[in-house]
């Protein structure tokens, strides 16, 4: 018979700011790909076609949108406490042997 493995597994918050950053690193290229969507609208005067100042109000809502993603990943993301720091953030002096 073979042992049962223990399944791996990584704590809740820390797997939680790694799916955030990998938001944040996406994220221009999301905004690359909305903002070339404009782009692909036909041009012209036939019915039906979207007029500059539509587009122009499509970008800065996706540039406004863009912004307001950064700042929530941000907010979210919170910086990782090194080794040499304690859960505060503050730096924690390096321990001799002879004190453990």
């Amino acid at each position: 018979m073979s042992k049962r493995r223990q399944p791996l597994f990584l704590a809740r918050h820390s797997y939680r700011q790694r799916r955030l950053a990998d938001a944040a690193r996406l994220l221009p290229i999301l905004g690359a790909i909305l903002m070339a969507i404009p782009l692909l609208w036909p041009q012209g005067e036939a019915p039906g076609t979207p007029t500059t100042s539509i587009a122009m109000i499509y970008v800065f809502g996706v540039w406004l949108a863009l912004i307001a993603a950064a700042a929530l990943l941000a907010r979210r993301l919170e910086p990782q406490p090194g080794p040499e720091e304690d859960g505060a953030g503050q730096a924690t002096p390096p321990q001799s042997q002879s004190e453990v």
